[in-house]
């Protein structure tokens, strides 16, 4: 059985102006994602600024998710990392804080080969209980890219690894993944204006970007699919698509940070590498909110 099916949020981490992490505002946060159907929330992720954050902290937002959401929906904490054994040792400690599920995504900078993948994501897997996603997403990653064969031999092979969240945005890789899949892999969707193609291609749902901003409307995108009402499924994505344009103009997650200031949701600064939004870009982002129905 999967972690989660539909929509779940890749969820900002905010931040007070002095760039501590704001609970009281994530806890907010926390409960507005749930009263709008948001069906699993991934912590410490590339939305969450887990790069930046140190390991204490790391450990704490995912802990302190856990706690608010209190087993209402599944929690999926990111303990990804470029070295295996800090990727054991966050996902230990975030298996000890009762985590439903972990995001491992691929290691960045060491441009690893297939074998060095299979081999990392397995000793993770192997160090924990909990069930495992994988994340390729070349486009952080030094451009490593998880093959379909790798993929599929890991959830086959590997009792605890159950699925991948795919965001290198290449469909053709997507339907090779399932094709050879036999049903062992649960696909979900890294990419918001992908969540219907790969739904159409036995996917279980998305994690998304888009959910911090207009959760129930990403829920309903994937619940109508599963409804059966395919039509409206696609019409609610296409409907979507500038927004989710708009909320990657900039790299991710300075446009959604933005929108949610705009909405008044108090995400607060990034930290840097990260910059405030380019103002021609910002007023693009707010139009689009705007012709959406969000602001």
């Amino acid at each position: 059985m999967a972690i989660f099916t539909g929509a779940g949020v890749a969820i900002v981490t905010p931040f007070k102006e002095n760039r501590e992490v704001n609970y009281e505002q994530f806890a907010k946060q926390i409960e507005y994602q749930i009263a709008n159907k948001t069906d699993a929330i991934i912590v410490c992720g590339t939305t969450g600024e887990a790069s930046t954050l140190t390991h204490e902290e790391h450990l704490d937002v995912i802990r302190y998710c856990v706690k608010v959401v209190n087993g209402r929906i599944p929690v999926i904490a990111g303990t990804g990392s470029n070295c295996t054994e800090t990727a054991i040792y966050l996902s230990q400690e975030a298996e000890k804080a009762g985590v439903d599920g972990l995001l491992v995504v691929t290691p960045y900078y060491n441009k690893a080969t297939q074998k060095g993948l299979y081999e990392h994501f397995k000793m993770i897997a192997e160090s924990v209980k909990v069930p495992i996603i994988l994340y390729n997403i070349p486009g952080r990653t030094g451009g490593v890219n998880i093959l379909p064969e790798t993929i599929v031999r890991l959830c086959t092979e590997v009792e605890n690894i159950v699925g991948v969240k795919e965001a290198t945005g290449n469909i053709s890789q997507v339907a090779k993944i399932m094709a050879l899949a036999n049903g062992k892999v649960d696909l979900y969707s890294g990419n918001d204006d992908q969540v219907v193609p790969l739904l159409a291609l036995g996917g279980k749902g998305v994690i998304s970007v888009l959910s911090n901003i207009a959760p129930e409307q990403t829920h309903n995108i994937c619940q109508t699919f599963f409804d059966g009402k395919i039509e409206e499924s696609r019409d609610l994505q296409l409907q979507a698509l500038n927004l989710i344009d708009a909320l990657f103009c900039e790299v991710n997650p300075i446009p959604v940070k933005k929108a949610m200031n705009l909405m008044g949701m108090e995400a607060g600064p990034l930290r840097r590498p990260l910059t405030e939004m380019e103002e021609p870009n910002a007023a693009r982002l707010e139009k689009a909110m705007k012709e959406y129905g969000i602001l």
